[in-house]
């Protein structure tokens, strides 16, 4: 029987947590451990999970400071293959499984026999609808793997880590997320390069819920002021992930795309238009000195 680990990534986050928590020991028809992944939280996380720690098959990792969704997934994959697990999903603390979620991956991990390199599930926000941050990207193609849709299983080439599941010998070929992102962009740069070497998938038939607050798309012009510093990682990590795919008419789109992003940012009505554009220009300059290593398991 494989083995399977969850890894839930956390930090400040602890009622949430708490409650994704009780969505994975609701599965159906499995067995497999979780393992959190605690990003140094400081509002009393450990505490308030303590009884859930009591279980044989849920481990606990305090990462000592906070390291970022990127890092905090990346040493998540990593403790996870280095266990022996054979399988490793991965999510964060707002990802509300639903009872059938990993049971649902298991049976397209069978119908593909084995050959992939990741899966998928459908995200959906707390109303039903498609989670706009979450939706993969289709495979262009798609039509040579039609064969699956009759069991909504469908090629795709990057997706979020809202319910991402990864071999273990994938992840020792391909090497770990790169932890330098600290946040934003490490799950579309990660499956991305796993989607070039192996075929990849989506599988509509397993669900899960991410809890966000809204079901909106980042969007630097409307984003308040308290996550503003975000941005700084975000154009970084984009810059990195198109420069990886290559093309002179994508890097053009890139920049394009950022010019416009200035356009709207000094077109539109909220406060701290300047500090929006110093934090654009200043993450384009930081992308010249971003050159991280990929990490791979020995």
């Amino acid at each position: 029987m494989d083995k399977i680990i969850a890894v839930i990534v956390s930090y400040n986050r602890k009622k949430l947590l708490k409650e994704a928590l009780e969505h994975l020991l609701h599965q159906q028809n499995v067995k497999f451990d979780i393992l959190i992944i605690d990003n140094a939280s400081t509002d009393g996380t450990k505490e308030y999970i303590v009884d859930y720690l009591q279980k044989d098959n849920i481990l606990y990792h305090n990462t000592g400071a906070n390291l970022g969704g990127a890092g905090g997934f990346s040493l998540g994959v990593k403790m996870g293959v280095e266990k022996g697990y054979d399988y490793v999903w991965i999510m964060d603390d707002d990802t509300m499984v639903t009872e059938n979620a990993l049971d649902e991956l298991l049976k397209a991990k069978e119908i593909l026999k084995g050959n992939f390199g990741f899966l998928c599930s459908d995200v959906r926000w707390i109303d039903g609808s498609a989670c706009a941050m979450n939706v993969p990207n289709i495979d262009e193609n798609w039509i040579q793997d039609s064969a699956y849709l009759e069991n909504g299983i469908v090629k795709v080439k990057q997706c979020s880590f809202v319910s991402c599941f990864l071999p273990s010998r994938v992840v020792k070929k391909v090497g770990l997320p790169i932890k330098e992102f600290f946040i934003w962009g490490d799950d579309a740069e990660y499956t991305k390069r796993i989607s070039l070497q192996y075929p990849c998938y989506f599988v509509a038939r397993s669900k899960v819920i991410h809890k966000m607050l809204s079901n909106t798309p980042t969007d630097i012009v409307a984003e308040s002021s308290d996550r503003l510093f975000r941005y700084n990682y975000a154009y970084r990590n984009m810059y990195y992930v198109k420069k990886l795919e290559g093309g002179k008419l994508n890097m053009l789109l890139f920049y394009y795309r950022t010019f416009l992003e200035i356009v709207r940012i000094l077109k539109s009505k909220g406060k701290g238009k300047g500090k929006k554009i110093r934090i654009l220009c200043k993450s384009m300059h930081q992308r010249k000195k971003f050159h991280p290593e990929i990490e791979y398991i020995e």
